[in-house]
C-alpha cells in the first residue's frame, strides 16, 4: 500500500531483474492466459530497439510501469504505450499518472511528440483518465481488436464480448496536455458535436447480463464509427452517476 509517506522513485527499468520484475506484475495485474503475457525478451528487445520500461519503485520495490515501444506514426517517429500496469494496493493513488508524465517528459527529450495506445470504450474511469486527466484524444477505434474474449463471464463462456478498442494519440505539446502537464486547468470552450453515452458500471453489467453488454458494445461501436466517419475527433468526456458521455467535437 502506498502512503503519503512513501516517496515513489521513477526511474527506467535496465536489469533483466527489474524488467523480469515486470513481467510478473504484468501477470498479476491483468491475469490474463499465460500465453498472452508479454516475457521478458520482449521488454529487453523493446529497449534495445529504442523503446524503454520506466518503472515506480516503493522503497526500491517495484509498484507499477509503462512500457514504450518505438513507433512510426504520421511520418515521425513516436511510441506506442504498449501497457501501463500498476499493482492492486497501490492503483487510485496517482502512480499510473506518475508514470504517464514521466514517460511524457522522457519522449519529449528525444525529440518524440506523439505517444499512442488503446483503451476500451465501455470503461469510464479509463476514459475520463486518457482525455480529461491526460488530454488525449480519439480518431481511431478497432474492432474486436485483440479477437473475442470467451473468458470475461466464465458462467456465461459461449457468449464471447468482442474486445473492442479506442486509440488514444496523446499529442505531448498540444495546449489541453501541456496545460495538464503544468498543472494547469484546460477548459473547452466549443460546443460538442455528438456525445455517444457508456455504461457507469461496465463490470457490474457483464456480471449481471453478458447478453446485454454485448449489444451494448454493438450499439457503442456503430456510434463511435458513425461519428468518426464524419471526421469527428472525441476530445473530452463527461462523467456521471447516470450517463457518462463521450464528447466529439469538429475538428
Amino acid at each position: 500500500m502506498v502512503t503519503a509517506e512513501s516517496e515513489i522513485e521513477i526511474r527506467e527499468c535496465t536489469t533483466i531483474e527489474e524488467l523480469s520484475n515486470c513481467v510478473s506484475l504484468q501477470r498479476e495485474v491483468f491475469a490474463l492466459p499465460e500465453i498472452e503475457i508479454s516475457p521478458v525478451r520482449h521488454f529487453i528487445v523493446t529497449r534495445n530497439a529504442g523503446g524503454f520500461t520506466l518503472g515506480a519503485f516503493d522503497r526500491g520495490q517495484l509498484i507499477g510501469f509503462v512500457l514504450s515501444v518505438p513507433a512510426y506514426l504520421r511520418g515521425s517517429r513516436a511510441f506506442y504505450s504498449h501497457m501501463t500496469a500498476v499493482r492492486a494496493g497501490s492503483q487510485g493513488s496517482g502512480i499510473g499518472a506518475q508514470l504517464k508524465w514521466a514517460q511524457r517528459e522522457r519522449a519529449l527529450r528525444e525529440g518524440v511528440k506523439l505517444i499512442k495506445w488503446t483503451f476500451e470504450p465501455t470503461k469510464a474511469r479509463n476514459a475520463y483518465f486518457n482525455l480529461e486527466k491526460l488530454g488525449a484524444v480519439v480518431r481511431d477505434y478497432a474492432e474486436n481488436f485483440y479477437g473475442t474474449d470467451y473468458a470475461t463471464a466464465p458462467e456465461q463462456s459461449e457468449i464471447g464480448l468482442a474486445s473492442d478498442r479506442l486509440f488514444a494519440e496523446w499529442e505531448l505539446e498540444s495546449e489541453k496536455v501541456t496545460a495538464f502537464a503544468n498543472g494547469s486547468t484546460y477548459v473547452e470552450t466549443r460546443t460538442p458535436a455528438a456525445s455517444i453515452n457508456i455504461p457507469v458500471d461496465w463490470y457490474g453489467l457483464v456480471a449481471k447480463d453478458v447478453k446485454t453488454a454485448l449489444n451494448e458494445q454493438i450499439r457503442i461501436r456503430g456510434e463511435f464509427q458513425s461519428a468518426l466517419s464524419r471526421n469527428l475527433i472525441c476530445r473530452g468526456f463527461e462523467r456521471s452517476g447516470t450517463t457518462p458521455k463521450f464528447l466529439l467535437f469538429e475538428d
